[in-house]
């Protein structure tokens, strides 16, 4: 359609979607199981859950709790709860009662009436009511009133097909829920939905003042088969070691002595503001602990205080009033903490410059050397290289021993003599569940005229292979720059020009027998260098005026695994000049593996725009029959304590097979999961633009896979709701002529989860599920369509499976077409030469949210004292609201390849 003058004009859009549509519709969309796969061998698999049967008779009834007033502190509602007093008070005794320390608790007690008690925990603590000062009372008021009778018989009726999923369901799951924790809970130290006993746990020291610990994992819940399943597996969680403050500090703070410590710490000015070191130690915030010194009386040595916060002073510098005898304390004398111990205690303080340890209890503080951690309590802060090292190496255990681990967990809950389990009649089978699970045939790799057959041993290498897709354009403009460490105990990390000049050599070598196209032999090498952002800066200009052309790659040899140097590089190249990146390590480069080379080399094939290898099928669109878009998306959240805002990647398929992607990122507020209607546009319509322009000849997809990851199940539905009629609203947007609506696929996919597999024989060398394990029964949804699929060889530990939901299928994908694709896009991964466990779409996603955080704008210095931790739990920001991410430089073709692998 044109107007007279021969402008065109773009026809009334078509409005093919809703994208806010009602809950009650959006409820109707999350889909139910279709039916099961048929394809691939029938293997008997041990599974880590167990049945769990109850008895329909029962009758339970649910009560509304209030304990003290409405912002009572769990603390005293725990101490009120289990009094003596309310013990002999309540009804049928607490015994009867199981109590969420909230505001709901279950009984079989029916009470026809609201019970009310006020508790005197004055004499609970032995104390003379009378000799209390009136207002100072410890005297708080329980009220129960019963809110809800809970019938078991509501899940049988929902998984036969006899009611529809509603509160009776979720009222009676949630009491189950609360029967199986009550006892451990009450014997173990209890962290959500895990159990750790302190007395006889497997335990490793980590450093920095850190211990993990082995414990248990049980939940209970619905599942396909129409019946009830526990889930049991090992769990680990670090907790603070019983150790002195200052010794803690020392190790967290990476100083190599406490005397040290001291005068750094004393030299320091503006502490609070500009200091990395004092937000370390504020995470000892809200930690219990003693007081350990000499000649310190035995009511001291028992008393258990807990950290209200650091003080930029020390004991040298913070005064306070001493009480004089006959004087109020305002008229006391000045005395220092140190010269107070000095006094009362005849102790001179070993480290009198470290801050004071300031108690919740007004007016009481301590020197830190005085305080020793209490045991038992979660460090809740993101580990350092060396602690995550030893806790992956403490965490990792074969099949075997993991079963073991986890027969050795339901020893210690004791489900045989739970007296709670036996009160409400609830059995669960000591057998694990075995399953009939299928391993679904391997694919071919297809190579440049050449293809190979893994079958299920998961590897191959690729000697005497070529890439599916050398790079786009003969590699001419690159270059390399070293960088070197100051300190002399790095320098052994930094290759001289002559090992360079020989890692360049075998590099094109190996490059080329690889199908890759390279044109200028020698290089540019610039450095050694020890700042990264000139280096960036010499090489790019040097690489560049050198060729007359904008780099195609730059090289970064790095003398240690630094992040910081990556960071500055990444965020220099990527905003600032617009050039593909290859960091590699310096010692690496000084053996010159050819192995190595190969690794390095499926990266930088996939950011000059080539293609490592694909999934061999009849046709050469992949698996897809009509023009199909894959996209992709996570997004990541800083460690708990750190203010640092959450990442949002998305990723589009750039290929008709689906095996290229690219990937736009950006802020998406503070613990944020959803993804902004705003970040939706802002990444996607460039993405699908570049799509229609280079894939598809111009035209939207007919169908589009949204695989989204990262999200519970209590989510699924605003992942309908907004995300995907958002994205269903941008290609409304984008229609020009008409079309049949885009169908749409949605599948989240999880691995956070506790399902293992357990094969034993039916596996492979070390009884780890083949790849190609695939699951739809007994331990999936009751109703829903979910599968649990192992792609991938596990080289160490036990496998853990990827757990695929889908949410949403318009397209009505044949169940064995979409489980075959989900397995074999797993070989199409990108730099790896095994198949990987995750689908490529979720897993580039993760990878580019990640690589987001190169891309803050914000100053080095302030990123290091904001990412030492927040202890105080406040949020460092609002919930939504974030500094947008630095854009990156367009004129290269950056955004649209795979900048981020």
């Amino acid at each position: 359609m044109r107007l007279e003058d021969g402008t065109p004009v773009r026809p009334p859009r078509q409005q093919l979607y809703q994208a806010k549509p009602d809950p009650a519709q959006v409820l109707k969309a999350l889909m139910q199981r279709p039916g099961y796969g048929n394809q691939g061998k029938n293997i008997p698999l041990r599974l880590n859950s167990h049945v769990v049967s109850c008895s329909n008779e029962a009758r339970i009834f649910q009560y509304a709790v209030q304990v003290g007033t409405p912002d009572a502190k769990r603390g005293l509602i725990k101490n009120v709860w289990c009094s003596n007093e309310l013990a002999t008070k309540i009804p049928g005794g607490i015994r009867e009662w199981i109590y969420d320390g909230n505001a709901l608790a279950w009984s079989k007690q029916n009470l026809s009436n609201e019970f009310h008690a006020m508790i005197d925990l004055d004499k609970e603590k032995g104390r003379d009511p009378s000799t209390v000062p009136e207002g100072k009372r410890d005297l708080h008021r329980v009220a129960i009133r019963k809110s809800a009778a809970v019938d078991l018989q509501n899940i049988y009726a929902y998984l036969e097909g006899r009611a529809d999923f509603g509160p009776g369901v979720i009222d009676a799951i949630n009491f189950l829920d609360h029967v199986v924790r009550e006892t451990p809970s009450n014997q173990h130290i209890n962290i959500k939905k895990s159990y750790f006993d302190w007395k006889t746990g497997d335990r490793e020291f980590l450093g920095g003042g850190v211990e993990a610990m082995r414990g248990i994992y049980q939940s209970i819940r619905m599942a396909e088969g129409k019946r009830l399943v526990i889930n049991v597996d090992v769990s680990h969680t670090c907790f603070w070691n019983k150790s002195s403050f200052p010794m803690i500090i020392n190790q967290l703070s990476g100083h190599m002595d406490l005397d040290t410590l001291g005068i750094y710490w004393r030299d320091v000015k503006n502490k609070e503001k500009t200091n990395a070191l004092f937000q370390v130690m504020k995470r000892l915030k809200r930690n219990n602990f003693y007081v350990n010194h000499k000649n310190r009386s035995e009511r001291e040595s028992k008393v258990i205080w807990k950290v209200h916060d650091i003080l930029p002073q020390s004991a040298r510098e913070f005064k306070f009033k001493l009480r004089v005898a006959g004087k109020p304390r305002e008229e006391g004398r000045e005395i220092t903490l140190l010269k107070y111990y000095e006094e009362r205690y005849n102790i001179w303080l070993q480290w009198p410059d470290l801050p004071v340890v300031q108690c919740t209890k007004k007016n009481t503080v301590y020197p830190m050397e005085a305080c020793m951690m209490c045991e038992g309590q979660r460090f809740p802060y993101k580990l350092n290289d060396h602690m995550t090292t030893k806790m992956l190496k403490f965490a990792v255990q074969p099949p075997e021993q993991r079963l073991q681990s986890i027969q050795a967990g339901t020893r210690m809950l004791g489900w045989d003599t739970d007296p709670v389990l036996k009160h409400y009649q609830l059995r669960i089978n000591p057998d694990p569940i075995v399953t009939k699970a299928r391993v679904l045939n391997p694919p071919t790799i297809q190579f440049n005229k050449s293809t190979f057959a893994p079958g299920t041993k998961g590897r191959w290498d690729l000697r005497g292979k070529k890439f599916l897709a050398p790079n786009e354009k003969p590699l001419k403009s690159w270059g390399i720059a070293i960088l070197n460490d100051p300190s002399s105990a790095q320098r052994a990390g930094t290759p001289n020009q002559a090992q360079v000049r020989t890692f360049i050599q075998t590099f094109i070598q190996v490059y080329q027998g690889h199908g890759g196209i390279v044109e200028t032999k020698d290089p540019d090498i610039t450095g050694p260098i020890s700042d990264p952002a000139k280096a960036s800066e010499l090489l790019f200009y040097g690489v560049g005026n050198k060729y007359n052309a904008r780099p195609q790659l730059l090289i970064f040899i790095l003398p240690n695994s630094n992040p910081e140097n990556y960071l500055r590089i990444k965020k220099s190249c990527d905003c600032r000049f617009g050039a593909f990146t290859q960091c590699l390590m310096g010692s690496q480069v000084i053996k010159n593996a050819p192995q190595y080379h190969s690794n390095v080399l499926m990266k930088v094939n996939a950011k000059l725009g080539g293609t490592t290898a694909r999934v061999a099928t009849p046709s050469p669109s992949g698996h897809f029959s009509r023009p199909t878009m894959i996209i992709g998306a996570d997004v990541s959240h800083a460690a708990p304590g750190i203010g640092a805002p959450s990442f949002a990647a998305m990723t589009v398929s750039m290929d008709k097979y689906g095996a290229r992607y690219a990937a736009g990122v950006q802020t998406n507020g503070y613990r944020v999961e959803m993804i902004s209607t705003r970040n939706l546009k802002d990444m996607l319509i460039p993405l699908i633009r570049h799509w229609t322009a280079n894939v598809s000849g111009g035209r939207l997809p007919e169908h589009i896979y949204y695989f989204r990851d990262g999200v519970s199940e209590g989510q699924f539905l605003n992942v309908i709701h907004y995300e995907v009629g958002d994205i269903k609203s941008i290609f409304d947007d984008m229609i020009v002529t008409p079309q049949e609506p885009i169908k749409f696929t949605v599948v989240v996919a999880e691995k956070r989860h506790h399902i293992r597999f357990f094969p034993g024989k039916a596996g492979d060398e070390n009884q780890n599920a083949l790849p190609g394990t695939l699951v739809d029964r007994d331990v999936t949804h009751a109703t829903e369509n979910d599968i649990y699929l192992c792609s991938h060889k596990a080289l160490k530990g036990t496998a853990r499976p990827t757990h695929y939901h889908m949410l949403l299928d318009e397209a009505n994908v044949p169940v064995d077409v979409f489980q075959k694709m989900l397995y074999e896009h797993s070989y199409q991964y990108m730099r790896s030469t095994t198949p990987v466990s995750l689908f490529p779409a979720v897993y580039y996603a993760h990878l580019a949210s990640n690589r987001a955080r190169s891309h803050e704008d914000i100053a080095e210095p302030l990123r290091k004292i904001r990412d030492a931790g927040n202890p105080s739990g406040e949020k460092s920001g609002p919930t939504d609201e974030t500094k947008p991410l630095l854009p990156m430089v367009g004129r290269s073709g950056l955004p649209w390849g795979m900048w981020y692998i």
